[in-house]
């Protein structure tokens, strides 16, 4: 865990792979104003560095000054402090000199929140010089490859009109379908997604010629979904504001899928092949968005275990 300077937000040293919505933002900011602190950090991501591997080993090596489990989810935290001021300066300089930008994991809405705050804040303080903590938030930080990301998946009201073997055909011609049967189904590589009408899986295979692996965008199975199928079939133009969908996290399984679909709920569910760290790394450096709910990941630092006070 550290702080992030904001300014790195403003000047894209810290990169964000999603949009954010001003009422979010604003909500997020109420809250940093009236509380004049950060009680819950942006995760990051960085390029995975050996050097700073081996620090966090020999520290974690030690007693924790925290160890629990949260009765409420079941997932166990483990928190050391560094309070050794050489670490801290070696830890400090590689990041300065080896790590060229931060990735927002999760946390775009609290990033962009604190950023306004910290420029509120400085506009109001006539002795403002930089050092303030407002000038900061919270993060908490991991290397690219110890993240585990997650499939975040679709499910659908209705089926626009169309019977089950309208829509089956219709999805047909930009997929190769094949039925599963009654068994979850969960997609094994990229551009195969998985598909739960009426008591079976199907496996879907975007045919050849439906997608563009050369852009960093069009090389996404949300993206394919969405094109293919969300906007193409069913009707569904806009992901953010279109009450017929929801979206559904991976790490409540596809059983989660199944059961919204068998009580009538839902008429049909998508489950998609995760994206990669280098898929995130490679949009956010070519200053590209992705579609909405696109990334699920894991695990999450339990909020107000650590508190930044911007005082």
């Amino acid at each position: 865990m550290a702080c992030a300077y904001s300014e790195d937000y403003v000047n894209k040293v810290i990169k964000k792979h999603e949009l954010t919505r001003k009422d979010k933002e604003e909500d997020r900011m109420k809250h940093v104003r009236i509380t004049n602190a950060n009680v819950e950090p942006v995760f990051f991501a960085y390029p995975a560095i050996a050097r700073i591997d081996e620090i966090v080993a020999g520290i974690t090596a030690k007693k924790p000054i925290y160890d629990f489990i949260a009765k409420e989810d079941g997932f166990g935290h483990r928190f050391w402090v560094i309070d050794d001021k050489a670490t801290i300066a070696e830890l400090v300089d590689i990041f300065d000199k080896q790590v060229p930008a931060m990735y927002i994991a999760d946390g775009h809405h609290r990033s962009a929140a604190a950023a306004l705050v910290g420029q509120e804040k400085k506009e109001q303080n006539p002795k403002h010089t930089g050092k303030e903590e407002y000038n900061y938030f919270m993060t908490v930080i991991f290397p690219d490859n110890q993240l585990n990301v997650i499939d975040y998946n679709r499910v659908v009201k209705d089926l626009n009109g169309l019977s089950k073997e309208q829509f089956i055909a219709a999805v047909g011609e930009s997929y190769d379908l094949q039925d599963m049967g009654t068994e979850i189904y969960k997609p094994a590589k990229l551009h195969e997604h998985s598909m739960y009408l009426d008591g079976h899986w199907y496996k879907m295979t975007a045919k050849p010629g439906t997608y563009n692996d050369n852009d960093p965008i069009g090389v996404l199975d949300v993206t394919i979904l969405s094109n293919l199928v969300l906007d193409k079939v069913l009707g569904i133009k806009d992901l953010r504001t279109d009450k017929r969908i929801d979206f559904v996290g991976g790490i409540r399984g596809l059983g989660e899928l199944k059961r919204r679909v068998d009580n009538g709920e839902m008429k049909v569910a998508f489950a998609l092949y995760p994206v990669s760290m280098k898929q995130i790394i490679d949009i956010a450096d070519t200053g590209n968005i992705m579609p909405p709910k696109t990334t699920w990941f894991e695990p999450k630092l339990r909020s107000g275990l650590v508190i930044h006070e911007l005082c």
